[in-house]
């Protein structure tokens, strides 16, 4: 049995475009639960997370390195430093953990 790639192409728009058009319509004047108001302000945030946490630590060779990378990512942005420099600084600690790793096996 042969699928058609173009029915696939159909219903990825398709729910895509359900998911972006149905709360539009359902859901007409200002949401005045504040609640509900929070929740949807965080969705962005603890989307990106959810993606990019698991990824910091199975992107590197060795998973240490991404855990060090994290914890001196928090570190600086916590101490101010701007976002070039953090993931300067980050890509830094994989570096350097990833070229010493060899050397402590």
């Amino acid at each position: 049995m042969t699928h058609s790639i173009y029915l696939y192409i159909f219903v990825a728009a398709f729910v895509s475009c359900l998911i972006r058009v149905l709360p539009l319509t359902l859901i007409r004047g200002k949401i005045k639960n504040k609640f509900i108001r929070s929740f949807l302000y965080y969705v962005p945030y603890v989307t990106l997370a959810v993606m990019t946490f698991p990824a910091i630590i199975a992107a590197p060779q060795v998973p240490l390195a991404g855990i060090l990378a994290l914890i001196a990512g928090i570190l600086a942005s916590w101490k101010g430093m701007n976002m070039l420099g953090i993931a300067a600084l980050c890509c830094a600690v994989v570096f350097v953990c990833e070229a010493i790793a060899p050397f402590l096996i």
